[in-house]
């Protein structure tokens, strides 16, 4: 019934297992694929026949998470799983960015490849096994692919490279890389580190790039006894091989002279002019222009690729390290607590800084468990930032990545949470955009954080490298152009600070890159990185000593556990009164911690003043302001310390003898109470006669009105009459 085939092998001390011929068999390629005991059923499909008139390659990639792979039930009102979240678009990105070159040039038939996470160990992470599996689903397919891929995560810590490292070893490693590529070479890479060198991060690729061969091997081994029959590829008729010739007279020239002017708006509109030119042209000669539109792309891309490698220059004239030119401002925005404006060139940021408390912080659902983040960063790509109309709504996957490259570049450099204890929340609007928005986000976001007082450990920046590559050579560019992204070969964005490297993102549109192109492209982008940090600090060298006015202050005062319950108080009426009576945000922890967040002093202070009344202990000769809160024949019960109340027996009430306990005090009233000693139950008890005596003063002297209460009552019972009793 089944055609099953497996193949196992050892990687980086886990058993690694491929499985085909079982499970969704009627996929052009399925493969159930093991790492440890997470596992991902990853799948391939492609249509037979391309929609006529399509000049794109429609490849999709889904990565999805099933809350049954870690024993959860999906939170919310309908208990399934819903929209992709942001970790399943950022591992759908990372598998669509290395096998989408391997696909032929030309080749526009749909293709969906789906990785569903069955299990996960809460160890090893599904995103490597569902790269992988992805993969050899694509290779035993039949489907026309150029891998298989392999892919590997790499670890960095005591001098020594991980392979997979757990979940476990993440938590002390200063890299955490992924990256995949084919037998030749790399062909993506996405990293967050804590400043390493260049040497060390490009050592990584290269350990990574060799621990990932097994695994192709294994594809291989696999496909040799279960892939399908490859499907044919249809060859460039000779309609097509004279459309392609005739566009080339026709358009070469006028695009060529198009590309010569080196503003982005004039220039398109003089390259939009040519290509509308040749296909009127080709139309009057009865050929079919629709069809010509990838050929103009082509042909673009041929002008400005060997305008490069014979001259030197580029579109806008620039030779191949130098960075355009840069503009930074802060404080831009008034109310913000943060912002800044960052403009490179035709690409802008406007980058804005919003401080909150742990109220604020987000909390993820995840596979792993729940957790909370406190440093958030939005990027937002409206059409107008290139001239264009378009949709506007939620973030797409574009955003989302761009954004989290970002985030992964500026995390390692913030404070530790103990030491400031915000939330952080950046939004990046670009404004303008002419390549790589996501470094100049970068670059913004740093200026933004420490215009709003966040004491980063150094000032970030990023800058995007290009490649243009062809047999008679190669060059590497230096802050690239969107122009030189599209029609270039390779796109590899590099932040870090003086220091070091904290984020890498590759990738390649080619089969694969050398060594030696990658350690050049690390060596140019630190001299372009050093270059932008410089133009930085023209606006602020670090971060504001203080934070912004219009932010909270946060305040952090420690108490004893087991006072918490006394702070928190029955059902949180307690912790909800002090908010509600101060104004301010209170967030209590676990061990202890309160942190106070106001943006009046003030209102500080005095929830700082109330918890620590709640938590002191009472002292034996100690003075106290109180107030009775409920009478007895017996004496008083004074409410003195926070939440704490003790009892003043009617002979401690004055110095005379006292009757009945109301002829004295009442409900309400505010007295100085001392504190004379506990009873063999530990209640405290208090004395307002030694107050008086030590005073000097009579009752009449300590004992406040009640609200409301009128000059006639309190002259009848002697308090604060002339004369007195």
């Amino acid at each position: 019934m089944f055609n099953y085939f497996r193949k196992e092998l050892d990687w980086g001390g886990r058993k690694l297992v491929l499985e085909t011929g079982k499970i969704a068999r009627q996929a052009d390629g399925a493969v159930l694929i093991s790492y440890g005991d997470t596992i991902v059923l990853c799948t391939a499909v492609g249509a037979r026949s391309s929609k006529p008139g399509q000049d794109f390659f429609p490849l999709t990639v889904n990565y999805q998470e099933k809350a049954f792979a870690a024993g959860k039930i999906p939170g919310g009102f309908f208990k399934r799983e819903g929209r992709p979240s942001e970790k399943e678009v950022l591992v759908s990105r990372l598998i669509d960015r290395p096998i989408r070159p391997l696909f032929p040039q030309g080749f526009r038939n749909e293709v969906q490849v789906v990785a569903t996470v069955l299990s996960h160990d809460l160890e090893n992470d599904p995103d490597i096994a569902a790269l992988i599996g992805c993969s050899a689903a694509l290779t035993l397919s039949g489907i026309p692919f150029f891998g298989p891929v392999g892919a590997a995560r790499v670890g960095y810590a005591d001098g020594k490279y991980i392979l997979n490292p757990t979940a476990t070893e993440m938590e002390t490693a200063k890299l955490d890389l992924v990256l995949a590529g084919t037998l030749e070479g790399v062909l993506m890479v996405e990293s967050e580190a804590c400043e390493l060198s260049e040497e060390i991060m490009l050592g990584a690729v290269n350990f990574g790039h060799a621990s990932f061969q097994p695994v192709i091997q294994a594809i291989i081994e696999l496909a040799e006894h279960a892939a399908k029959e490859p499907w044919a590829l249809t060859e460039k008729s000779a309609e097509e091989i004279t459309l392609a010739a005739r566009v080339d007279s026709l358009a070469r020239g006028p695009i060529t002279e198009a590309y010569k002017e080196s503003q982005k708006q004039v220039r398109y509109e003089k390259v939009g002019a040519a290509k509308k030119a040749a296909a009127t042209a080709l139309t009057a000669e009865g050929l079919d222009a629709d069809k010509a539109k990838g050929l103009f792309k082509d042909l673009e891309a041929d002008i400005v690729r060997n305008a490069i490698l014979d001259t030197g220059l580029r579109i806008d004239g620039r030779d191949t390290r130098t960075v355009r030119p840069i503009v930074a401002e802060v404080g831009v925005l008034p109310r913000a607590h943060g912002s800044a404006l960052f403009t490179r060139g035709e690409t802008q940021a406007l980058c804005v800084a919003t401080l909150g408390t742990g109220q604020d912080e987000q909390i993820i659902d995840a596979l792993e468990g729940e957790y909370r983040e406190h440093f958030m960063l939005h990027y937002n790509f409206p059409p107008y930032s290139v001239g264009e109309t378009g949709r506007m709504g939620s973030p797409g996957r574009r955003e989302v990545g761009h954004g989290k490259l970002a985030w992964r570049a500026v995390h390692p450099l913030l404070p530790e949470k103990d030491k400031f204890p915000y939330t952080m929340r950046i939004v990046s609007e670009i404004t303008e955009s002419n390549g790589s928005s996501s470094m100049a986000t970068v670059c913004g976001t740093s200026l933004a954080l420490m215009d709003a007082g966040v004491p980063l450990l150094r000032p970030v920046a990023g800058i995007a490298m290009g490649l243009i590559k062809e047999d008679k050579g190669f060059a590497v560019l230096s802050d690239i152009l969107g122009d030189e992204d599209h029609l270039g070969d390779m796109d590899f964005k590099v932040a870090g600070t003086e220091m070091g490297v904290t984020s890498l993102q590759m990738d390649i549109k080619i089969t694969s890159i050398t060594p030696e192109i990658m350690k050049i492209a690390l060596d140019q982008a630190r001299d372009g990185r050093l270059h932008i940090l410089g133009e930085m600090a023209k606006a602020l060298t670090g971060a504001r000593g203080d934070v912004a006015t219009t932010a909270p202050r946060i305040t952090v005062i420690n108490v004893p556990k087991e006072k918490i319950r006394e702070v928190i108080g029955t059902g949180g009426k307690v912790i909800r009164e002090i908010s509600a009576t101060t104004g301010c945000k209170i967030d209590i922890s676990d061990d202890g911690t309160i942190k106070i967040a106001a943006t009046d002093t003030a209102q500080a202070q005095a929830a700082i003043d109330w918890i620590r009344g709640i938590v002191a202990e009472p002292e034996i000769g100690v003075i106290y302001n109180g107030k009775v809160v409920k009478t007895a024949d017996f004496g008083a019960f004074v409410n003195f310390l926070g939440s704490k109340d003790g009892l003043v027996h009617i002979s401690e009430l004055q110095q005379s003898r006292v009757a009945k306990t109301t002829d004295v005090v009442n409900m309400g009233d505010a007295v100085k109470v001392k504190v004379i000693g506990f009873d063999d139950r530990g209640k405290v008890k208090l004395s307002m006669r030694v107050v008086n005596q030590e005073n000097g003063a009579d009752i009449s002297d300590q004992v406040g009105a009640k609200p409301g209460r009128s000059d006639r009552d309190r002259g009848d019972r002697g308090e604060g009459a002339a004369g007195g009793e």
